[in-house]
């Protein structure tokens, strides 16, 4: 067994059993056995559980972060860039449904130290993404009459709310909802 894919491996039991059982109802013991491990070659990539449910969250926001990064540095009108960043903000949490479910539920679970980086995590992804709005509204596309705030929360709270009701298995296509929910944020937001 290569050795990324045992931390792989027990992330993936993790996602499993936090999103099926919860959290808190779930040991270090069943993780190991569901990914086919030792404790001691989990806790070789994980010091605990705390520290697993942090790298779920973890990989999701800076892959998510990095995607961001790569589709503002190849510039473009602001509103491409924007609708680029939101379809893929949806479609990479839509992929990762799972882990999303597993973060909320579960992230005020983690400890201090770790919900800290959290906020620090999701704060400089905010603040890229009010950066684009920022832009948008200075060249007149997006309007002004709402604290940018609030646009931006009204777009993440569809984000946050996928686990709730998407089903890979339903009729809706996981690109053709990040296009309608985007879709319908920019026409929400325009001048």
């Amino acid at each position: 067994m290569r050795q990324t894919s045992v931390a792989d491996d027990v992330t993936r039991a993790a996602v499993e059993l936090f999103a099926a059982q919860g959290y808190a109802n779930t040991s270090v013991q069943q993780i190991v056995e569901a990914a086919g491990v030792t404790k001691g070659a989990m806790y070789h990539y994980f010091e605990s559980k705390d520290d697993l449910l942090f790298g779920i969250y973890d990989r999701l926001l800076a892959m998510q972060k990095r995607r961001m990064d790569d589709i503002v540095a190849r510039g473009g009108a602001v509103d491409d860039v924007l609708r680029a960043v939101c379809i893929d903000v949806m479609e990479t949490s839509i992929a990762s449904l799972q882990e999303g479910t597993v973060f909320f539920r579960s992230a005020h679970m983690l400890s201090a130290p770790r919900q800290q980086e959290v906020t620090r995590r999701r704060r400089e992804y905010n603040d890229e993404f009010a950066a684009l709005l920022e832009r948008g509204q200075s060249e007149g596309l997006y309007r002004t009459d709402i604290p940018r705030s609030v646009l931006i929360a009204h777009f993440f709270s569809d984000t946050h709310y996928l686990p709730q009701w998407y089903s890979p298995e339903g009729p809706e296509d996981a690109t053709l909802v990040a296009e309608q929910l985007t879709d319908l944020f920019l026409r929400s937001i325009r001048a």
